[in-house]
């Protein structure tokens, strides 16, 4: 699979780019790649859908912020649209009204989903809601990575009428009030003259149908409520309280619409007392030395994720010094190199000696070896 481009580089615009901007450019390579004006053309196709799933993460200040700091892997291979898992109805449904009166008379309805009404009229497609999890990682998981299964209770196209809400298609009927357009529209005379107002038709409640013989499964709704068990991979070095969407395993919505996304909030397992603590990408241990091995070396084992690591102490090491194991920490969640290991040394001094250890000592005071230098 080629490796995704720079969403800034597929709008050709810089990092400090205002929405106004990110707004434009979009539209820019929207009106070029749009596949009415490039029938036929896969490439230009893609570059369509590509730049749409830029849009849809740099035009959301939240998406945006975490693209920012995490890249790519920040959006943990879900954020924003999929060109294998979002339809170009789903893209002009979401997108479609930043164009509106863009073209002018220049386009017009041609171009489809922009406004226009080659591709079924400007209702905006049904989005189902978005369902947040919250998962708990132990310090391994989060630092390698883990794939989880969760079983969910969520809204699923009812099985028995297949998301129609109607027994059969014959029993779906248009709305005589709008017409199919699920919008009424009223003209009101005022001081200025008359305002028109277009509002869902309360009728069909916006759907534009009418059914005349509901399915008993889903009562005419088109969805019901089931358990289902949903996989995603979490990668390597989330941290407490990041954010990964899981498009479209969130509520499905009816009439065919576009079904919500998964949230997925990480929390971390408290650290063991006295072991490994993390420190945003970096690890964390606080080591304690007799006074011989801090005065004569030593080598000693310290805990890794979940291994042992030996390292060696040099002699005369000074209570205080931090030890340090470049790359030995967290993995950056956007792929860019690793933390630190991170050793605070500190040395046990006993509050009690025997008089063997007593007399040890004495005859240590006095040595030059022992007298602290400035």
């Amino acid at each position: 699979m080629a490796e995704k481009r720079d969403y800034y580089e597929v709008l050709g615009i810089d990092r400090n780019a205002t929405a106004e901007e990110i707004k434009k450019a979009y539209r820019k390579k929207a009106i070029e790649y749009h596949p009415d004006k490039n029938p036929g053309d896969k490439e230009a196709e893609e570059k369509f859908k590509e730049a749409a799933e830029a849009y849809d993460v740099l035009s959301d200040p939240q998406k945006k912020a975490r693209y920012d700091q995490f890249g790519h892997a920040g959006m943990s291979g879900q954020g924003g649209f999929s060109s294998g898992g979002f339809s170009m109805e789903d893209i002009f449904s979401q997108f479609g009204d930043i164009f509106g009166g863009a073209f002018g008379g220049a386009f017009g309805s041609g171009f489809g989903g922009f406004g226009g009404s080659s591709r079924g009229g400007a209702r905006r497609v049904v989005r189902g809601s978005d369902i947040r999890i919250k998962v708990k990682l132990s310090m391994a998981e989060a630092f390698k990575g883990v794939e989880k299964k969760v079983k969910l209770n969520k809204m699923v196209v009812c099985p028995d009428c297949q998301g129609r809400g109607a027994v059969n298609e014959a029993d779906i009927k248009t709305c005589e009030h709008c017409h199919g357009t699920g919008m009424v529209t009223k003209i009101a005379n005022t001081i200025l003259g008359q305002m028109q107002t277009s509002s869902p038709c309360p009728y069909c409640g916006g759907e534009g149908k009418k059914i005349t013989n509901p399915c008993r499964k889903c009562s005419g709704t088109g969805l019901v409520r089931t358990a289902e068990e949903i996989s995603f991979k979490i990668p390597a070095g989330v941290q407490e309280g990041m954010q990964l969407t899981i498009q479209g395993k969130g509520n499905a919505a009816r009439g065919g619409g576009v079904p919500g996304n998964l949230l997925v909030v990480i929390e971390e397992e408290a650290p063991k007392e006295g072991g490994l603590q993390r420190n945003g990408d970096d690890l964390e241990y606080t080591l304690n030395l007799s006074v011989p091995d801090a005065v004569l070396g030593c080598s000693v084992e310290i805990p890794y994720i979940d291994s042992k690591l030996k390292i060696k102490i040099d002699p005369g090491t000074q209570p205080g010094k931090i030890l340090k194991l470049r790359g030995k920490g967290f993995p950056s969640v956007n792929g860019y190199g690793a933390g630190d290991y991170l050793i605070y040394v500190q040395v046990y001094i006993p509050k009690r000696l025997d008089r063997k250890e007593k007399e040890v000592m004495e005859s240590w005071r006095n040595s030059s070896s022992f007298t602290p230098k400035s």
